[in-house]
Order: C-alpha cells, then structure tokens, then sequence
C-alpha cells in the first residue's frame, strides 16, 4: 500500500485543484486585463475629466463583471456544519469534519475536509460538483460518484438533490437556476447597450438601459427566491448536526449591483430632465445643435475634445486690409480698369 506513496497502483492519484473555479477566473482576468489597458492611458487624458472618465470605466466594468461572474458561481446558497459522521458505507469508523454545500444555478458543489485532514490513514479532502445544466444528466453524475465510492457525507448531500429524491430539492433549485440565469443574461446584453449609448449623444436611452440592466438583476432574484421557496425546506442531516442553507455571497452582490444600476439609472433620468448641460459635461459631449468641435489642449488634448456650440463661438470680426492689398485685389477682379484705388 505504500510502495506508490500511501496509495494504491491500480488507483488513480488525487486529481490536482485549481484555487478557484476556473470560469470565474477567466472571467476576472478578461475585465482585470480590460481594467489595466484603461488606467495605462489614463495619463493622456488632462484636467479635471480624467476623475470623471475612470469614475465611468470603473463602475461600468465592475457591472458587467458581476453580472457575468455570478451567472457561473456556485455560491447562491450556502451551508457548512462542523460535525462527527460515518466516513464509508459498510464501515463503523467515524471521522471529525466539515462539510459544505453551495448551490449554483447550474449546480451543486460538496466539500468535506476533515478536522484534522490525516484520519484513519487517509487524507479527507474532498470538492465535488454535481451539475444539472442544459445537456448534462445530474443522475449519471450521481451514479459516477456512487461507482467512485465516495465519502458518506458526500453521496448523502448529493442524493438529496437527484430527480427522484422525495426533498424535491432538484426540481426546486434547477427551476431557479435557469430563470436566474436567463434574466442575468438579458442584464448582460442591457449593460452592452448601455456602454454603447453612454458614448453616443443619447444619454437617456443610456440612462433607460443602465435602468434596465438593474431591473432584470433584481427580476433574477426575484425568481430565485420564489423557485427556492416553492417547497418547504428539506433537513440534511449529518451524523450529530443539521446543515441549513442561507443566501450567499452571489446572492447578495448581485441584489447590490443590482440596486446599484436602478439608482444610476434613476439618477441619470433626473439629471437629463433637470441638469442636463451637466450630465453632458460629466460625459464629456454638447447639447448644441449646431455644435462644433473644439481640441483644447488643457481638457485632455485630442483624447479629450470639447464640444463648443455655434452661439458661444466668436463672431467673425472684419479684418483691415492694407492699401497696397486693396489695390492688388481690385486689379485682380477689374483688370481693365485704369485705376481702381479709391
């Protein structure tokens, strides 16, 4: 049994783990890496519009990143419970551990680690997931992991959550997942169209859009807690505790990211109807019909251009000529003519 460090040859080693879920990490480094190309060209933008411009690309890409980083997190609802269980079917030894349970919306992830992790000549670390989105079957899943003869505590939770466990709980979270996920994804396409408008001339279709992004995030939580509430809660119970769930930390950033665009949104349409020069110039563009465009060095140079309407520019001013030029343009247009000095 130790010839091959503690395990067995015919059995395949522990499987090595990322820190953290590899789609959210994706998604980090895509609007970190976005994040860093905006702060390097931040120097070239002068003057008091630099603070309004990274305030912008700040909080428009901490929304998007959100909203996507959540759609694939499994953290909507959550439990741990310290507790003393059974550690394998057949089996009379007990072992001291923690388990966890977060609930995604395409799926159900189980952790068990022992207190301490060396029991029983073993190393009790376990993180395993259970997906129910469109094309995966939780059931086989489920019998994998019966096949894999995982920990008791594991195929407990798990088995909870199958189609035909009489909790419902599979029925109930799957249901939520995919309403949630659809009105997130409509959030997303919202907070594209609001990036879209908010640099064009028409801050209030932004404004309804940034509204809107906030809406279906709210719309989101809303069919989440409704689904999850259909059925009453079914008791997990494991050894000498009882795990509950609660809502978790995707939860709760997604209701403040959410209320957070409904107030940018409402914020945006007030100021459209009562300052709107200013919340033109926070974007930095003209209200004026007849606008033409002026490069003013101490604004921000050529990244920055300040829009100056017709009305404010200067009237053309007559300009003097001097007699010898007087003459030169008079023999110009009346050549035949002997003398054409006044």
């Amino acid at each position: 049994m130790a010839a091959f460090g503690h395990t067995f040859p015919f059995y395949a080693g522990p499987k090595p783990t990322f820190p953290m879920d590899t789609a959210l990490a994706v998604i980090i480094t895509i609007f970190l890496t976005a994040l860093v190309t905006f702060i390097v060209i931040l120097p070239g933008i002068r003057g008091k519009m630099r603070l309004f411009w990274l305030l912008r690309v700040v909080t428009s890409l901490f929304i998007g990143a959100v909203i996507l980083a959540v759609n694939f997190s499994s953290e909507w609802s959550v439990g741990q419970v310290s507790t003393n269980t059974s550690y394998k079917a057949f089996s009379s030894e007990w072992i001291s551990v923690d388990v966890g349970l977060q609930v995604g919306l395409g799926g159900v992830n189980i952790t068990l680690t022992g207190t301490p992790v060396q029991q029983l000549n073993e190393t009790i670390n376990y993180n395993e997931e259970f997906t129910w989105r469109l094309g995966e079957n939780y059931a086989e899943e489920y019998e994998k992991a019966l096949e894999k003869g995982l920990p008791d505590p594991v195929l407990y939770l798990a088995e909870k959550f199958t189609p035909n466990s009489p909790c419902g709980l599979h029925g109930q979270y799957r249901l939520a997942g995919h309403y949630t996920s659809a009105m997130l994804w409509v959030a997303f396409l919202c907070w594209l169209l609001a990036n879209v408008m908010l640099s064009m001339p028409v801050l209030a279709y932004g404004g309804h859009m940034l509204l809107a992004t906030g809406i279906f995030q709210l719309l989101g939580l809303l069919f989440f807690s409704m689904a999850t509430s259909l059925t009453p809660p079914c008791p997990l119970y494991l050894g000498t505790a009882v795990l509950h769930t609660h809502c978790g930390p995707a939860f709760w950033i997604t209701l403040a990211t959410g209320l957070l665009c409904v107030l940018l949104g409402l914020a945006m349409a007030v100021a459209h109807r009562m300052q709107p020069h200013r919340l033109k110039a926070f974007f930095n563009q003209s209200g004026g019909e007849g606008s033409m465009l002026e490069w003013n060095p101490e604004e921000g140079g050529f990244l920055c251009p300040r829009y100056q309407s017709t009305a404010e520019s200067p009237e053309p001013q007559d300009i003097p000529l001097s007699e010898a030029s007087s003459e030169t343009c008079c023999k110009e247009e009346h050549p035949r003519e002997p003398d054409c000095a006044p």
